[in-house]
């Protein structure tokens, strides 16, 4: 549970400076005096401030040594920075008369700040889907549990920057990012045609990302809720022992506060990635939010592509057409022109599998055998109710379904394997492969191309970068069952931290 302060109900007088009557004077020297603060120089001497607020010329030319010694004087009024008497020797009889002091940020002027210096970056939301984020937290759980409260000085605290540090860095950049789906820019280039450029790539990252959230978090959710709260115990007292072990001069934190922060944290982390209780996960909500965001993106693209068909005119066409049908005097040359023109009819009230009578590919559709299916009265009027039916068994089918995926999985990873044993492949020095291996390089390929960088990371963790051939070189990929003449790609197959910082970068 979060403490409640008295300081909750006192205004912050340190960002004042930032809406006074002269906020431009009080901005240029907070951020002079930041800037030197990121170079390590902390005390500054009026004539140093003013010298580097004048550099800048963002001041109006009349500003004074005097003015600047007033604003500075306003400043440790309100907190922004701390004087100190500067005992060095007077080069006139001015500096000897009057006081000379120098000037350092105070803590929270630092970070209000490089608070402000972070805003003047944002553009948009931002944000990022990282399902690698989860592997990370899943080992580093499982270290956890193995290490059976046993911890050297120093390890349990670095474990547990690690795994929070994940946790923070996954939640709020998952947060961000499909915040920015949803804002009003993007709404807005949804119903454009220029977003169809976007979809599928937008579609198949939110759905590598909804696949590693599926293999590793769950599992962190049962690491979670069946590990020994002996060890849990144990691990947030190494942690104390381990920032009790760290000298803190600036207000230190009591054993009870550090204790009762540690104990915060996990349980923050428990609550979401496996909930309270009778309430969902943060996790849950994460995925239905991706799913639901994954069909808006279809639907729009759907809806776009139907418009555009809608709004051409196609009267001239059809009319040479129907004259065409016209002039046939056999059924089977219609027949033959109507596949050529309308191909096969899309059927949009019926759904099921499609019973053929034969597997012979040579077969017309005109010469396959009709699929029976009921239709029930789409009357308004309430049908008779003609009794219970059946529940269909799905147990086999599914159980087909299940394995046919699993081996097609095995077999991509297969070839990712034997692959980035290799490490680098070009097209042109390929020996003869496979239509399905064929396949896969050119699904790999066509992912990458459909990516800014030219590089892809795989749900299990592989990167793959393409580099486009320098001049535009030609290649023949030879197969079992035919040539492709397309161009000599490189392709470079990374794994573990080396691949994360590849897509990062």
């Amino acid at each position: 549970m979060i403490t409640m302060t008295s300081s909750l109900l006192k205004p912050i007088i340190e960002t004042s400076y930032l809406n006074a009557q002269n906020v431009g004077r009080y901005r240029c020297i907070m951020r002079f005096f930041y800037d030197q603060h990121q170079r390590l120089r902390y005390w500054l001497k009026p004539q140093d401030v003013y010298d580097g607020v004048t550099a800048l010329g963002l001041l109006e030319e009349d500003y004074t040594l005097e003015q600047c010694q007033k604003d500075l004087n306003q400043l440790v009024e309100w907190d922004n920075l701390v004087p100190r008497h500067d005992g060095g020797r007077s080069a006139t009889v001015e500096e000897y008369l009057r006081k000379k002091f120098r000037y350092q940020m105070t803590p929270y002027a630092v970070e209000i700040e490089r608070l402000v210096a972070g805003l003047e970056k944002i553009r948009g939301y931002g944000g990022s889907l990282e399902p690698t984020l989860f592997e990370n937290i899943n080992t580093y759980l499982d270290r956890l549990e193995s290490a059976s409260g046993q911890f050297s000085p120093g390890e349990a605290i670095s474990l547990w920057e690690k795994i929070y540090g994940d946790f923070i860095k996954l939640t709020e950049n998952a947060s961000d990012y499909i915040a920015s789906l949803q804002s009003t820019k993007v709404e807005e280039l949804m119903l454009t045609e220029a977003f169809l450029v976007y979809k599928d790539s937008v579609t198949r990252y939110l759905q590598d990302f909804i696949q590693g959230l599926q293999r590793h978090a769950y599992k962190i959710e049962a690491v979670l809720a069946t590990i020994d709260p002996y060890i849990v115990s144990t691990f947030l007292a190494n942690m104390q022992r381990d920032l009790a072990a760290r000298p803190q001069l600036d207000e230190p934190q009591t054993p009870e506060e550090q204790l009762d922060r540690l104990q915060q944290e996990w349980q923050s982390m428990v609550r979401w990635f496996a909930g309270g209780e009778g309430e969902h996960s943060d996790v849950y909500f994460l995925e239905q939010t991706t799913k639901d965001t994954i069909a808006r993106i279809v639907r729009n693209a759907l809806r776009i592509q139907e418009k555009h068909r809608l709004g051409v005119s196609r009267r001239r066409e059809l009319d040479y057409l129907g004259k065409w049908f016209f002039s046939l005097e056999e059924l089977n040359a219609a027949h033959l022109l109507a596949a050529h023109v309308f191909a096969l009819y899309r059927c949009r009230h019926f759904q099921g599998l499609d019973e053929k009578d034969t597997d012979n590919t040579e077969i017309s559709m005109w010469q396959a055998g009709p699929n029976i299916r009921e239709l029930r009265s789409r009357s308004r009027k309430r049908l008779r109710d003609t009794g219970t039916a059946a529940i269909k068994e799905q147990r086999e089918r599914q159980q087909k379904a299940r394995e046919t995926f699993l081996l097609v999985r095995q077999e991509e990873m297969a070839m990712l394997q034997k692959y980035l044993f290799r490490e680098e492949i070009r097209i042109a020095e390929l020996d003869p492969i496979s239509p399905r291996e064929r396949y896969y390089l050119l699904y790999w390929i066509g992912r990458c191309l459909a990516n800014k960088s030219r590089r892809i990371l795989t749900p299990e963790g592989i990167g793959i970068s393409l580099e486009m051939p320098a001049a535009g070189e030609r290649a023949t990929l030879r197969c079992a069952d035919g040539e492709l003449e397309m161009p000599d790609y490189v392709m470079k197959f990374s794994t573990g931290t080396e691949a994360r910082h590849g897509q990062n970068g």
